[in-house]
This record gives structure tokens, sequence and C-alpha cells, in this order.
């Protein structure tokens, strides 16, 4: 039938068979029964051995792993997203859909069936997911759309069948692509890579009560062993217009849609030949014009520029990038904020480099203290517009990915140009990462982190070398439902000194109606990872959390609970200087809005004088004092497949010895496919008692992203800063003329917000190209 709604079947078969052929084993499910991590707690350096208590990962309840079978054929297939190539009518679909949301107890009420086949060359995927109409949500044309809020399908490969890492390929009902890689089992949504990018085929075509879809994958852009016939694979479907969240391997509500720990096997009819070579070459020119009107009085300056990249596929899982006066100027303007704290905001990494295999590199440590941040090589800040500036860099190198199942190998070295007018010596930055997977799917690592000035620096701010040394270690259990991780670090640098380490360790625990989480570190005085992101040292923080899960099987509730979390900071010798402990209500509604009220209590002690405003010659709050204060947070996201929707986050009560009210939030407007159009806005009003300043921040940010087809986009940015006295304009116009070659015209342009003086501006022709050979 044209439109499968299925109202209630049997547990389905957990093997299903494709086509005819033998059919291979399946993978064993494995379980972890205990954990010994070493969890440095205590005061000063006191190192504890936690023994935690043994444990049985417990399997997916009711479930076994379920197997596809793969054909092997002659003839290809040209994925046009039309079903019509007489070997789809020869193979038996897999389906059997099960719900992950709004439940994940229920067969799928609207069915999805997939069809494999293979040749020497592609894999093939066909797709025909039924739907209750044709009314398909589709908020853009752009590759690499966000998949929540909208219809599409996802095929996950884990071809190493490690559980831990995978490919992942979407399209959507209008045949828009989108590709990532998954990294950390999964295990949340910083581990959904959607930077990279590679050449595939794909299309889709709409119809009354379903939608089809046809995949090509080129074996060569996947990574896998000669000889394999068995992959972990999972599939997932978005059917925003039902509302409707399934997968094909069950997953439970309470892990991630995408984690890798869940997934089944596909069994190909014969054994895999080799990928076949991987060679890309991709160059780049470029050609500008600029105005500085506070330097050179508007003088227009002219620059041309050339460069590229080349990707090689050393083995079957270890690639070698280069890269040869890299640009960056058609990468996206940084989201401008309103900074209250006293410390260095973190900003996400943009650029197309350092994006891929950042797993590899980027997740040693935490969020906060992190050995190695990509944004410290190559980017500056410009200090009249408050905009992040490129740094040039001569040359690079990356050789990273997989020497067996077991072992995974990164080694980065970036060669950096001086920068006469900051004082900045030419420095050559180096990583090498190394991991080693242990049990069923926790890993340990090594890094290494190192800065070298080749010459003499031309100021006493920045130092002649810095290195960082660091283990890791990440634990997953099998169904995901312990999960943690300990790390150690050590920098060295000129300046030396004593307590030049950093420590952690976190673990977690989750169930499906609740989850109790535990993190606590520390980072020495001395502790100096100038190529990594950490913005405070001499500290111990502690951050407990638990909350619970309430499920509402119909109404207009779909999940809510109440949680508790916790953050203590102790500083050596002073005792707590901060503290933030907060009760909440989280609430996700029938129709993926969602919302969460939090009460909570700070307490910050000042070491020195802050003004949290950063207005110009106001009178700081005085240091060497402790400040007590209790606030409201209200948070609330709208149904995003709506053509209009709204975020939102405000707070409301006391500030330091003040008070404030704050909103950031904003409200989208789509017209689809064709447009989304954005009004973000930053308002916080403090109000501190006199002598000290009361100060009304805005930030405003409108942003037009229009799609014209499939390969053409133009979008544009304006954000108004008053806290930094910008106002910023950037406009991106994209062509895509070929697959993964592009042709971007960039313009921008600042102002100062207090009386519109003219700061700079820009204009940047790119074109690049990515060849085959």
């Amino acid at each position: 039938m044209s439109n499968q709604r299925l109202t209630g079947i049997a547990n389905p078969q957990t093997r299903i068979f494709i086509g005819h052929g033998p059919m291979g084993t399946a993978c064993n499910e494995q379980t972890e029964s205990g954990l010994a991590i070493l969890l440095p707690f205590g005061k000063w350096h006191l190192a504890v051995v936690v023994m935690l208590l043994p444990f049985l990962a417990k399997a997916w309840q009711s479930d076994s792993v379920r197997q596809a079978f793969v054909k092997k054929i002659a003839e290809p297939i040209r994925p046009d997203g039309v079903l019509d190539e007489p070997i789809w009518q020869t193979i038996e679909p897999v389906n059997h859909f099960w719900q992950y949301a709004p439940s994940d107890s229920v067969p799928a009420e609207y069915q999805t069936e997939l069809y494999f086949a293979y040749d020497d060359q592609y894999l093939y995927v066909g797709v025909k997911c039924h739907a209750a109409g044709n009314r398909f949500i589709v908020p853009s044309l752009r590759r690499d759309y966000r998949g929540g809020g909208s219809d599409n399908i996802n095929l996950l490969f884990d071809t190493f069948n490690d559980r831990t890492n995978a490919f992942h390929f979407g399209l959507n009902p209008y045949g828009v692509r989108r590709e990532s890689l998954i990294s950390n089992g999964g295990r949340n949504r910083s581990d959904f890579d959607s930077s990279w990018d590679n050449r595939w085929q794909g299309d889709a075509r709409m119809y009354d009560n379903y939608w089809t879809a046809e995949f090509a994958i080129p074996f060569r852009t996947l990574r896998y062993k000669e000889g394999q016939q068995h992959w972990r694979f999972n599939c997932y479907r978005i059917d925003a217009q039902n509302n409707e969240f399934s997968v094909w391997q069950r997953v439970p509500r309470n892990q991630w849609i995408f984690n890798v720990a869940y997934m089944g096997v596909l069994a190909f009819e014969e054994p895999l030949g080799k990928p076949g070579r991987n060679l890309s070459v991709i160059p780049y020119l470029t050609a500008g014009m600029n105005q500085d009107f506070l330097e050179n009085g508007g003088a227009s300056a002219f620059h041309f520029n050339a460069g590229g990249d080349v990707k090689v596929g050393l083995s079957a899982g270890l690639n070698l990038d280069l890269t040869v006066n890299p640009d960056f100027s058609q990468v996206e303007v940084d989201r401008q904020v309103t900074n209250l704290t006293r410390f260095e905001v973190f900003l996400p990494e943009k650029r197309q480099f350092f994006l891929e295999n950042a797993d590899l590199f980027g997740r040693f440590g935490e969020e906060r203290i992190n050995p190695f941040f990509s944004r410290r090589i190559g980017i500056s800040i410009d200090t009249a517009t408050g905009q992040n500036i490129q740094n040039p860099i001569w040359f690079g190198a990356r050789l990273s990915g997989k020497l067996t199942e077991e072992w995974r190998v990164g080694l980065l070295d970036i060669q950096a140009a001086p920068d006469a007018a900051n004082g900045l010596p030419a420095y050559n930055y180096a990583v090498a990462a190394v991991q080693r997977r242990v049990f069923t799917r926790s890993n340990i690592g090594a890094i290494a982190v190192s800065k070298q000035a080749l010459d003499e620096p031309g100021s006493d701010e920045f130092s002649a070398y810095n290195r960082v040394l660091g283990l890791h270690y990440n634990h997953f259990s099998a169904d995901n439902r312990w999960v943690g991780q300990a790390y150690y670090l050590r920098s060295f640098s000129p300046e030396g000194g004593a307590r030049t380490d950093a420590h952690g360790a976190s673990l977690s625990y989750t169930e499906r109606r609740f989850r109790v989480a535990w993190t606590h570190s520390y980072v020495g005085e001395n502790f100096r990872a100038e190529v990594g992101f950490v913005p405070r040292t001499n500290f111990w923080r502690i951050r407990p959390e638990a909350r619970l899960y309430f499920y509402s099987p119909d109404g207009w509730l779909n999940q809510h609970g109440p949680g508790v979390e916790a953050e203590v900071i102790f500083q050596p010798g002073l005792g707590r200087t901060d503290h933030k402990v907060g009760a909440y209500w989280d609430v996700q509604f029938r129709d993926n809005s969602r919302g969460r009220i939090t009460l909570q209590h700070n307490y910050i002690f000042l070491k020195k004088d802050f003004d949290p405003t950063r207005s110009p010659g106001a009178t700081p709050l005085p240091g060497q004092q402790g400040y007590n204060f209790v606030d409201v947070e209200m948070r609330y996201g709208s149904d995003r497949r709506k053509p209009l929707f709204v975020r939102g986050r405000t707070n409301v009560g006391q500030f330091y010895n003040g008070w404030r009210l704050s909103f950031n939030g904003s409200l989208s407007w789509r017209l689809q496919p064709y447009a989304v159009i954005e009004l973000s806005t930053s308002y916080n009003y403090v109000a501190l008692p006199e002598p000290y300043p009361t100060a009304a921040i805005v930030l405003i940010g409108p942003r037009i992203d229009l799609t014209f087809s499939r390969s053409l986009f133009l979008t544009t940015f304006f954000q108004y800063n008053r806290q930094i006295d910008n106002i910023n304009i950037n406009a991106r116009l994209q062509w895509r003329f070929a697959p993964v070659s592009d042709i971007f015209l960039v313009y921008t342009d600042n102002y100062y917000a207090s009386d519109l003086g003219q700061k700079n501006r820009a204009i940047v022709f790119k074109m690049s190209y990515w060849l085959n050979p």
C-alpha cells in the first residue's frame, strides 16, 4: 500500500534478509564488568584511586541486533531519487522501523523502507518514506541543513565496527544532501560534526503520500578494511509533518538518536575489495580590496592570493591533508555575544581544515580545560572592531585516522607567518595524539601540544615556547548508560613555576527515569596552555547534577521533570570563591517545543575590581569581597516545524549588589524552502547602586539566509553591538558550480555604533575547485 501507516504490529523480526545469498554471523554484544580509573581529588595534589563498583552494562531490553543483506549487482544505478531501476524490484525492503519519539516502545506510525545494493565502486541505498501527505517541511535548500524540525532520512555507517565512530549521510525530500562524522560514540550533540565534506551522489522525489530517495556513496569516500563483509549500521528518519522520529535499530529516547552504541549490521554478499584511490586536490584563487579608515584614511588596497589543499588516502583508514597558504575569507563571521563575566568567551571553530577529525585533537581535558583549541592558530582580534581577523598561515599538514580497528593516530603541524604589527614572531604549532580502544567502546589517549617561536618574540607578552602533555581516558559502557572520563595535563614554558598541571574526572549514569552525574577538576596556578582554551587557572571545581524524567503517553506533554545542579569553585589558600546552585523543571511538549525554569543562587568573590558592564570611565565594583545574589532563569523554544518559531532565555533578579533584567533570543520566519529570516537580540539592563554603573547593553543581529537553488545561496548578517561600539555588516554569496567546488563573493563593513563613523570595509572574491585526479 502506498500510505503505509501502522497502528499496531507484533514485535518485528530482528533478522532481515534482502535478496539471496549467504548471511554472515551477527556481531556479538559485549559488556564491561568493572572499571578502575584514577580520580585526582582532594586538597592540593592528593590523588585518590577510586574503584568503581562493578556493574553489568545491560543491552537495550527485548531487542537484539538486526541484520540486513546488501546485494551485489553488475549494473550501476543512477541516483535520481526515482526507484525505477529493475534491480530495486528484486530486493525485499528492510522495514519495521520503531519510534524514537514521541515514544520509544511502539512501531513507527508511518513506516520507512530501505533497499541495499552495491557494485565495485558504489554503495547504493534506495529509500521509500511513507507519510500522511505531501506537506513536507524543508526549511532550506542549503547543503548540511539542520535535521531537527524538517523532514529527512539519515544513514549511519560504523565501517570499522568500533562502536565509537561513524559516517553519516542524509537527504531531505528536495534532494538536499548532508554528511557528517560522528565521534565519541555519539553521546551528545558535540559529537556530531557536520563540517566534513566529501563527494557522493543522491537525490529525492516527492509524491502524494510518500517520498523516495537514492544514495550512491563511493567506497573511496568511506574508510574500511579490504575483505570486510560486515558493517554496523543504523538509519533514522525525522517525519516532521507527523511529528515522529523513527529508527531501524531501536534507540532509547534518553540517548541521542545518532548514538553509535545502538546499531544493527549490514552484511555484504561478498567481501569488499579495496576502496580505491582517494586523492583530491583543491586549489583556490582570491582577489579583494579593503579600506581602513582608521589607519590610512580609507585608501583602497588591493590583494591577490592563491593556495590550496591536497587530501590523500594513504590506507583504508589513514589520511594525509596538506595545505599551502590557506585562506578562510569565505568563513561566516562569528556571532557576537555580550560578555558580563570576568573571563574569555568561547567561540566555535568554523574553518574546514581544522574541523575535520577535530575530535582526535580537541577532545582532551574538558570544555573549559582544553589543551588544544584550533582558534589559537591563525586568528587574532581586531581591537577597532572586536571582530576576529586572519593571521597568515604559510603551510600545514595533518595525518589522521585509524592504524587498526583499535588504534587511531593524529599528527598536525602548522607554520604561521609573523605578525610584526603585534610583535608576534613566526610560530610553529605541532600536535600529536594517539588513541587506543579498550573494553567494548572506551578509549585511552595521549596528546602532546607544542608552540615554538622561530625567532625572538617582539614583546614580553609572548613566550618563546609552550608545551602541554596529557593523558585522557573516555569510558562508555556498551549501552551508553555509564559515561565518564579522567585526564591529566602538564604544561612546560620558560616561566616555569610550581603547580603547572591540570586534571579532572567525571562520571554519569543515565536510566530511563533519571540521570546522575559528577565532575571535578583542578587547574594549577601556573598551568599555561597557550594553544588551548583555559580561561581560568588556580582553582578546584566540583559539579554534581541529578535529574528525573517523567513521560506522558498522551496529552500535550511529552516529557518533563525536575533537576538540581551545582558548580562550586575553590582557590587553594583562599577557599570558596564562586558557586552557582540551581533547581529547575524541564518540560518538552508534544509539538517538540520545550521550556525550562531555574531558580539559582550565585556567589562570586571578586579578587580584583571589576565592572561587568565594561562602561568607559565607570567605577568598578570593589574587589576583595564576596557577592551573593539570586535570580530566576526561564528558557523556551517553540516548535521548529512551524513557519514562525522563537527561542529565548530571560534572567531576572539580583546581580552582584544590584539587579539585572536580561533577554537573549531569536525570532525566525521560514519561507520554505527559499528563505529564513532571523532576528537575534540580546538585551541586558544592569542597575548597580551609586557610584557604580547602570547600563542598557544591546546586541541586535538580524540575518537573512536565501537559498535560490541547491547550488546558489546568499547570506546577509547585520550586528549592532553597543558593548564594543561596533556595527558589522557581512554579506556572502556562494555558488556551488561543481561538486564541493565553490565561488564566494564576500562583503564586510564596520562602523562605530555611537556615531556611525566608518572603521573599515572589504570585498573578497574566492574560487575553489575540487579535483579527483
